[in-house]
């Protein structure tokens, strides 16, 4: 007899996962598109502030993080969400991913429904499971550029719902939703009950449109999840942060003990020094990612394969021929040398596409891309890799 929480195994495996773990047994050189990892090095300013701080004893800090980062990270949400944020409304977490599973375990009971985006990074799916809740998707379509449709949101929100998750730019399509749009998602989340968790962990990587914080709409209605690891290049150091209503900090604050304790001393004396340091080094990111964009769209372009611009992230949404099993296309290419994510790790309506990360050096870029298109020809978009049912 099975002793796990049922919850536990109702929680599927990552389908990025499977790729990094195949390309890590293998011994033969892969071109690595499958993380979504900066290949800029962290800065030197926020490792040398990291030095000082384990130099000096790194200890126990407030559960919600040290004052004067909080500090910090309130500044910059009350900048960009023109709203007036508090320390007491911050709590620094181990990343985004656990941000994010501190806001559900606050919101989410048993029973209670999560409306994601499909496609969607999988660890919202999972956090869902987790909960005992039922996640519900909605379509986000390569033919409308990834963007929702107000009008199927909102009917799929029943009294069962507590939860919307916005996440813009997108992970996995690079979508930037426009801000009338995001302005009626928020205000009809808002109008009935609905708690909008927004994913803002790409927040600062918008090429082509301004901008725009969830949280400007209806800041007593809006979670909003921040990290600094795709900002700062310090996806190793595991910060991140949540700005909550002043409603629901305390009960987060409350929770970030029992999950966590707090975030490594360390690792927060990295992020002040990120966050109130030289801010050259995104700008200067931001725009090698805008190139590399320009370069992997034009050669699909090139090669006959339409493909949807993203317009921030760092990521490309690349599509195989109707019916593909994006996950079996994904592991034929490692013998191409050549890691993809699957879409079918992001949901059903990308099952026939691979998310390509551009966050690796234009000239591995490049050749990941001729392998890619080669190999698309030669197969007829992977059609020998159509599922079976």
């Amino acid at each position: 007899m099975s002793r796990l929480a049922p919850n536990a195994e109702l929680v599927p495996g990552s389908g990025i996962r499977e790729i990094l773990d195949t390309v890590i047994r293998r011994s033969a050189d892969v071109l690595r598109l499958e993380l979504g990892e900066p290949d800029f090095d962290t800065p030197a300013h926020v490792i040398e502030a990291a030095a000082r701080a384990a130099a000096a004893g790194a200890r126990y800090t407030q559960s919600a993080g040290e004052l004067r980062l909080r500090e910090a990270f309130a500044a910059r949400v009350s900048r960009l969400a023109r709203a007036d944020y508090t320390p007491a409304q911050i709590v620094v977490t181990h990343g985004g991913v656990q941000g994010c599973a501190l806001v559900v375990s606050a919101l989410v009971s048993a029973g209670d429904e999560v409306l994601i985006p499909d496609p969607a990074w999988p660890n919202f799916e999972m956090q869902v499971l987790l909960n005992g809740a039922r996640p519900v998707p909605y379509t986000l379509r390569a033919e409308t550029g990834f963007l929702p449709d107000l009008a199927e949101v909102a009917a799929l929100i029943t009294d069962r719902t507590r939860v919307l998750v916005l996440n813009s730019p997108s992970n996995p399509t690079g979508a930037v939703f426009p801000a009338p749009l995001v302005r009626q998602l928020v205000e009809l989340a808002a109008g009935r009950g609905v708690v909008v968790l927004s994913d803002e962990v790409y927040d600062e990587l918008v090429f082509d449109k301004d901008p725009c914080n969830a949280v400007s709409y209806a800041p007593d209605s809006v979670v909003g999840v921040y990290s600094l690891s795709k900002t700062y290049a310090m996806t190793g150091w595991r910060v991140g942060y949540v700005a909550s209503p002043s409603w629901l900090s305390p009960t987060l604050t409350r929770l970030q003990e029992a999950q966590l304790t707090c975030v490594s001393q360390v690792a927060q004396a990295a992020a002040l020094a990120a966050i109130t340091g030289p801010q050259d080094v995104v700008a200067v990111m931001r725009e090698s990612y805008r190139r590399r964009r320009d370069a992997a769209v034009a050669m699909c372009a090139e090669a006959g394969i339409n493909v949807v611009r993203p317009d921030g992230a760092f990521y490309l949404m690349f599509p195989f021929a109707d019916g593909v099993d994006g996950r079996l296309a994904a592991l034929a290419l490692l013998d191409e040398g050549l890691a993809v994510a699957p879409g079918t790790a992001f949901g059903q309506s990308v099952r026939s596409f691979a998310r390509l990360s551009l966050a690796v050096d234009l000239p591995v870029l490049t050749e990941a891309l001729r392998r890619l298109t080669d190999w698309h020809h030669r197969t007829q978009g992977g059609l020998r890799y159509a599922a079976t049912s």
